[in-house]
C-alpha cells in the first residue's frame, strides 16, 4: 500500500501548486495528477455536474491504483467530497477543511475568502470556518479574472494590481487580518495580494494547508513511501500543449511527458 501513488486531480493546471506542495513535503511519493483540461473550468458549472465531473476524474485515478485521492480544486471539494468519499474505500482531501483550519486561527476575527463563482456560492468556506470559529466574521468575494490572469503569466503585471483592488475593497472595509487563497490559481498572485491588502494580512494557500494534512496523515497511518525520488506522471483530457506551456509557470519545471486520456 505504501508503495502506490498519490492521486490528485484538478479541473485544469491551478491543482499543480498542491501536487509542488506535496511533492516538496513527501519527496519520495509517487504522483499522479490528472487535469480536466477538456471540461475546465468547474467553477462556472452546476452542482450537479462538477459532482459528475470529479466523480469521473477519481475513477480514472483510483483504476491507476492510488492510495489516496487528493481534490486540488476548490469547486470540486466544496460540492464533490462527500460523494468521493462515499464512492471509494479510500482516504479522500479535498482543500478547504485545511484552508479552513489554517483561517481559524485568525487572530481578530476577520477573515476574507477569494474563488471562484462556483467556491464563493457553495459557502464552503464560511461553513468549515464557522465550525472552528463560531464568532468569525466572513466576508467572501468571488474574483473571476484571476484564474486566466495567472493561466497568462500575469500575476504580476499592473492589470492584475487593478484588478485585485477592484475585487478587494469589501476586503479592506471589513478589515480582514486573514485571507483564504480559496482557488489554487490564487498562490501566483500573492505578491499582488500583498500589495493591495498590505503585508499585515495573513494569507492562507489552501495548497499548502493541504499538503500538510496529506502529510500527517501519511504519518498517522504508515502510508509514506520510504524510498526517495518519487515519480511524477501527467495526465489530461485534452490536447497537452497548453497545459505544458502553463504548467512551467506553476511548477518551475517543464512538463516533459503529458499523456492526453478520456474519462467521460
Amino acid at each position: 500500500m505504501r508503495h502506490r501513488a498519490i492521486g490528485i486531480f484538478d479541473s485544469g493546471v491551478g491543482g499543480l501548486t498542491v501536487l509542488k506542495e506535496i511533492a516538496h513535503l513527501l519527496p519520495g511519493e509517487n504522483l499522479i495528477y490528472l487535469g480536466d483540461t477538456a471540461r475546465v473550468p468547474y467553477g462556472t458549472k452546476s452542482v450537479t455536474t462538477v459532482r459528475r465531473y470529479a466523480l469521473e476524474a477519481a475513477e480514472f485515478l483510483v483504476a491507476q491504483g492510488v492510495k489516496l485521492l487528493v481534490v486540488a480544486c476548490n469547486t470540486a471539494s466544496a460540492v464533490a467530497l462527500p460523494a468521493l468519499r462515499e464512492r471509494f474505500q479510500l482516504p479522500v482531501i479535498g482543500v478547504i477543511e485545511p484552508g479552513a483550519r489554517r483561517a481559524a486561527e485568525s487572530l481578530n476575527r476577520r477573515i476574507g475568502v477569494i474563488g471562484t463563482d462556483g467556491t464563493i456560492n457553495s459557502d464552503r468556506y464560511p461553513e468549515a470556518i464557522h465550525t472552528l470559529l463560531p464568532d468569525a466574521q466572513i466576508t467572501s468575494v468571488a474574483c473571476p479574472l484571476f484564474v486566466p490572469l495567472a493561466e497568462e503569466g500575469w500575476a504580476g503585471h499592473e492589470i492584475a494590481r487593478l484588478t485585485a483592488v477592484e475585487y478587494l475593497r469589501p476586503l479592506l472595509s471589513a478589515q480582514i487580518d486573514t485571507l483564504v487563497l480559496g482557488c489554487t490559481h490564487y498562490p501566483l498572485l500573492r505578491n499582488t495580494l500583498e500589495k493591495v491588502l498590505g503585508t499585515g494580512v495573513t494569507m492562507v494557500d489552501s495548497a499548502e494547508e493541504t499538503a500538510k494534512s496529506v502529510q500527517q496523515l501519511f504519518y498517522q497511518q504508515g502510508l509514506a513511501r520510504p524510498e526517495h525520488g518519487g515519480s511524477r506522471n501527467f495526465f489530461v483530457t485534452d490536447v497537452p500543449t497548453r497545459f505544458k506551456h502553463v504548467g512551467q509557470t506553476f511548477l518551475g519545471a517543464d512538463l516533459v511527458q503529458v499523456e492526453q486520456v478520456q474519462i467521460d
